[in-house]
């Protein structure tokens, strides 16, 4: 899908301390390098953020008022785009650390969607798209990367699974 509409996606996971841990503050530390990547991205639209706060992230919005249930929430043009970023940047590096820092959820902690071109979803909207698909399954409505025919990079690079997605 191109042209109008817009690819959205959520990602959540419980960090393994508080923000201020010292076990979490390598993820912590590469947040605003990793998002920045991200920015600079081509096909990159929007992303949820925080207070702006360096070292950070969107680590203060918190799910369910537990202050280390963190979600990321982007937008990209397509499909390529996110592709492109997850695992041909650093930030594949760090999602293959994941383990050193978040639960292991044992639940779906991430889902995609297709939203009009100018949407801006809320957390609110990609938490119910995400409890839709895990209870659901893909479909057009939210879906996870093997639902995508477009996508390939993710079949290729994508290391072990540790939950759900």
């Amino acid at each position: 899908m191109t042209g109008q509409m817009h690819l959205a996606e959520l990602n959540v996971g419980r960090l393994l301390a508080p923000t201020n841990d010292p076990r979490v503050a390598e993820f912590m530390a590469a947040l605003d390098r990793v998002n920045g990547i991200g920015k600079r991205s081509k096909g990159f639209v929007w992303m949820m953020e925080g207070s702006g706060e360096p070292g950070t992230g969107n680590t203060e919005t918190k799910i369910g008022g537990d202050p280390q249930f963190v979600a990321n929430l982007t937008v990209w043009e397509d499909v390529a785009a996110l592709e492109q970023f997850v695992w041909n940047t650093v930030h594949r590096a760090f999602y293959e650390r994941r383990a050193e820092w978040f639960e292991i959820l044992g639940r779906q902690h991430f889902v995609m969607w297709w939203i009009p071109a100018g949407h801006r979803p809320t957390l609110d909207e990609a938490l119910e798209r995400l409890a839709w698909c895990e209870a659901n399954g893909d479909s057009d409505h939210a879906f996870g990367w093997s639902y995508l025919k477009d996508a390939t990079l993710w079949r290729d690079r994508q290391c072990a699974r540790m939950a759900a997605e």
